[in-house]
């Protein structure tokens, strides 16, 4: 009856290794060669670390003699690194109105910025409300003027368009 083997994370280390050849690497990095594995093992353990396999897919595979505790957490440490480096992108909104006053205008442009800044997307909501419906061509305009004043921070990722009563428009930063 054949024992089963657990596949576990991570590189193999010492006599999970299973290649009767390896090419191995020392602890200061100069490469060894191809040697028999009972001889790297003898070597890591003379040095009183562990066999790592490095590269197991070359042939042969390449294992390297370090201290697999410390290498395990450099590894882990690397891990947390990238994820604390990660941002994960939002789309902002901000909605506005065909009759906005210049005054208004100039806070929501100022707030875009500011995501644009942070690496966010923006969508431009443009709400008709009534009669606003008749006049499309001002929110067109207005939606034009905010993308003529943020051309050299923003590129249109959606171009503007009418859905029901609203216009939208989403801009990405460059």
């Amino acid at each position: 009856m054949k024992s089963q083997q657990v596949q576990k994370d991570g590189p193999r280390v010492n006599r999970e290794i299973d290649s009767p050849q390896v090419q191995l690497i020392l602890e200061t990095g100069d490469n060894r060669g191809i040697v028999s594995l009972a001889e790297a093992l003898a070597m890591a353990e003379a040095a009183g670390l562990d066999l790592v396999e490095i590269a197991p897919n070359s042939t042969p595979p390449v294992v390297k003699i370090l201290d697999f505790g410390k290498y395990k957490y450099q590894a882990q440490k690397k891990a947390a690194e990238a994820r604390k480096k990660q941002k994960t992108i939002e789309i902002k909104e901000i909605k506005m109105r065909p009759n906005i006053d210049t005054h208004d205008y100039d806070v929501k442009m100022r707030a875009i910025r500011r995501f644009f800044e942070e690496g966010d997307k923006v969508k431009v909501t443009l709400r008709f409300r009534g009669r606003e419906m008749a006049h499309q061509d001002l929110g067109m305009k207005l939606l034009d003027r905010v993308r003529g004043e943020l051309d050299e921070v923003a590129k249109v990722e959606a171009e503007p368009k009418l859905e029901g009563r609203q216009m939208i428009m989403v801009l990405a930063p460059r």
